[in-house]
């Protein structure tokens, strides 16, 4: 059975083998390693191996590992949806918060990011295939919650972050660069979150800088204790 070190080594290198395959700097792909479901003495291998960067979906589950990983330098995104009761932990809590879908949401977080901390880093959901099921701003309404979010202090706008949807055409990942492309000046955004351990190699060729990447790293998901 392969190693977390072993599953980061490889998911690496399809990292770097799918940004030379595109033209592109390996440095210029951000990992994500998500470990939602998977509990703090494998994350804590996983930092052995070099990796720093990782994504929870329930707040109260990752507040439980953030305590067990306090001195280890890890960096926290939220990847799941944000329910308001916890947008005040999620605001002291986290360094990134990938799945801002209204403005109501960006602006408890601002409200309730604490003065000591550095300005969070937010990026703008898509709801790059109009999905019923999937939360996010449609493409039309990006630039405008974009620009609500880029007037509040304690944030920083970051980028977008999507999820296309299963099997989806490379037209699709295109669509979501062409938006971020054409937000990317007055914005300032340097990054484009899409991806996962099935389509980072089409992510990447399509211009994403961060991918998030959960089964390849750790295996199949471990049952969820909290919902919250």
């Amino acid at each position: 059975m392969a190693s977390i070190h072993d599953n980061l080594q490889a998911v690496r290198e399809r990292i770097e083998r799918a940004a030379r395959a595109a033209g592109r700097d390996p440095r210029s792909v951000t990992l994500l390693a998500v470990s939602k479901t998977h509990p703090a003495a494998l994350i804590e291998q996983a930092v052995a191996a070099g990796q720093r960067a990782f994504g929870e979906n329930y707040v109260q589950e990752a507040l439980e590992k953030m305590d067990a990983l306090r001195e280890r330098g890890v960096q926290w995104h939220l990847i799941g949806p944000l329910q308001s009761n916890k947008t005040r932990l999620a605001a002291a809590r986290f360094d990134w918060v990938q799945t801002v879908a209204a403005e109501r949401i960006a602006r408890r977080l601002s409200e309730r990011r604490p003065e000591g901390l550095a300005p969070l880093n937010v990026l703008v959901q898509v709801n790059i295939s109009g999905e019923a099921s999937k939360s996010g701003v449609p493409p039309g309404r990006v630039a405008a919650v974009a620009k609500a979010i880029g007037m509040l202090p304690r944030l920083r706008l970051r980028g977008l972050m999507a999820v296309p949807e299963a099997g989806a055409a490379a037209a699709r990942y295109r669509e979501l660069k062409a938006l971020f492309d054409g937000l990317k000046d007055e914005f300032r955004l340097d990054t484009l979150s899409m991806g996962m351990s099935d389509d980072l190699e089409l992510a990447i060729a399509e211009g994403a800088t961060l991918v998030r990447v959960g089964t390849a790293i750790f295996g199949a998901r471990q049952k969820v204790r909290s919902a919250a």
